[in-house]
This record gives C-alpha cells, sequence and structure tokens, in this order.
C-alpha cells in the first residue's frame, strides 16, 4: 500500500468513527513551541497545574515519549452540542466538553477502532493513542498537520467550524503521507487576525 492509499485509508476510517478529519505531521522537536513553553512555565501560568512542569522534553519532543516514533497523527472530535436547560434556566454552568460521558474513555474507544482497522488493512502499527492525558502539545501538533491554526484566544481555530474541538494524537512508527500545508494556513491565518488582542 502506497503513502497515499494509506493516508486515504486513515481519513476514511476516521471518519467512520466520527472524527471530522485526520492529519499527519512527521514526528520531530517542535523548537518553535519551546521558548514558548519555557517562557509560560517561567510566568506561572500554569497556576495549581503544577503537572505541566513535568516531562518538559517529551511534551516538545514525540521521539522521547514513543521511542521510534515517525508520524503524529492529529485527529479532529467536534463536542459542540446545543444548550441545555440547565443552562436556558440560569444554574451554574457546565463545559460543553463536560456533558455526557467522560471524553478520555469515549474518544480513545474510538481512537483504537480506528489503530485496529490501520492494523488489518496495512499490517503491525507500533504506537500509541492520547486522548488529553499524557505530557503532549496536542494544539501545535494539530497546528502543524494542518487541521486549523491558532487565535489570539489561544484556541485552535476551523474555518467554517470553530473552536469545539477535542484533538487527540496517535504517534506511530510508520511513516505516512505528510501534510505540509500548515505553515501556509497557520501563517496566513495570524497575517489576517486582528491586533485587537496583541497578546493571547
Amino acid at each position: 500500500m502506497t503513502r497515499s492509499q494509506a493516508t486515504k485509508l486513515l481519513k476514511t476510517e476516521a471518519q467512520r468513527l466520527g472524527f471530522m478529519e485526520a492529519r499527519v505531521a512527521s514526528a520531530g522537536f517542535l523548537a518553535e513551541e519551546a521558548p514558548r513553553l519555557e517562557q509560560w512555565l517561567a510566568s506561572g501560568f500554569q497556576g495549581s497545574m503544577r503537572y505541566m512542569e513535568n516531562h518538559f522534553d517529551k511534551r516538545l519532543d514525540p521521539r522521547k515519549l514513543v521511542p521510534g516514533a515517525k508520524s503524529v497523527v492529529s485527529l479532529s472530535f467536534n463536542y459542540f452540542s446545543e444548550p441545555s436547560s440547565i443552562e436556558r434556566d440560569n444554574h451554574p454552568r457546565i463545559a460543553r466538553y463536560a456533558y455526557g460521558e467522560d471524553y478520555h474513555q469515549v474518544v480513545k474507544e474510538r481512537l483504537h477502532e480506528l489503530l485496529d482497522a490501520l492494523c488489518g488493512a496495512i499490517g503491525p502499527i507500533e504506537g500509541r493513542c492520547f486522548v488529553d492525558s499524557a505530557p503532549v502539545m496536542e494544539r501545535a501538533w494539530a497546528e502543524r498537520s494542518g487541521l486549523g491554526w491558532v487565535g489570539k484566544n489561544s484556541l485552535l481555530l476551523r474555518k467554517n467550524a470553530g473552536s469545539f474541538f477535542f484533538w487527540p494524537n496517535l504517534f506511530w512508527t510508520t511513516i505516512l503521507f505528510q501534510t505540509s500545508r500548515w505553515r501556509t494556513i497557520a501563517g496566513a491565518a495570524r497575517a489576517a487576525s486582528t491586533p485587537a488582542r496583541p497578546r493571547p
């Protein structure tokens, strides 16, 4: 199976399982994110989330988290739901992503289904699935793969789709067809963004 065929299969199976899109980037060191993360931590923006101070190197290089990783698959999973009666009745607000079952379990089960489907068609694939549960820079990888761009509100945005998404990842030792449009998308979006908020 060619890389192009493998990528087409990945995207088809991902959509079948409820993901909006799947993109692939080459695993490597996130050089642009390193100084930002260091400054973010030095400024104390992690607050009580002290775990963010751990595994600095692994956050920036997936090959340190999954030895031999060659590809990072980023997926978008929409969690938007219409306002509930609780919201309309002026009760305490609940974040949209917290509605229903634990998203860690729901999304991870679908990631494993995706991995099983691909292994059945391509052959054994070594790697790991992550859903907001490990030192992974999900937003950075989603942007790098071309799924969207980071807005000045610090959220990853998708054209005509907004920002109500989870960004799960698959770190694989398999090389798949790579998406290379991320610099164009992110650069154009930043160039066109409003100066109303000078700092995220």
